[in-house]
């Protein structure tokens, strides 16, 4: 499952953007949003996802169990 951001608990400071290693998290109008296309949960980067380890304020940063989760190639 990727990640999602919940706009209403984010505090807009971008610290996830940056740490991101996929490039997912963007702004958008104000918000930061995270591709689900591009979000590999941080596997193969680090041991936890970035977004979730950075984001000041707890469970901003959560799993969209609405989606598959990512699986790393063989």
């Amino acid at each position: 499952m990727p990640y999602k951001i919940i706009a209403s608990q984010c505090t807009g400071c971008s610290a996830c953007e940056t740490q991101c290693p996929n490039l997912a998290i963007s702004e958008v109008a104000g918000a930061f949003l995270i591709d689900s296309e591009q979000c590999t949960e941080c596997d193969g980067y680090f041991d936890e996802p970035q977004c979730v380890a950075v984001c000041p304020v707890d469970n901003t940063c959560v799993l969209d169990t609405a989606l598959a989760r990512h699986r790393a190639p063989p």
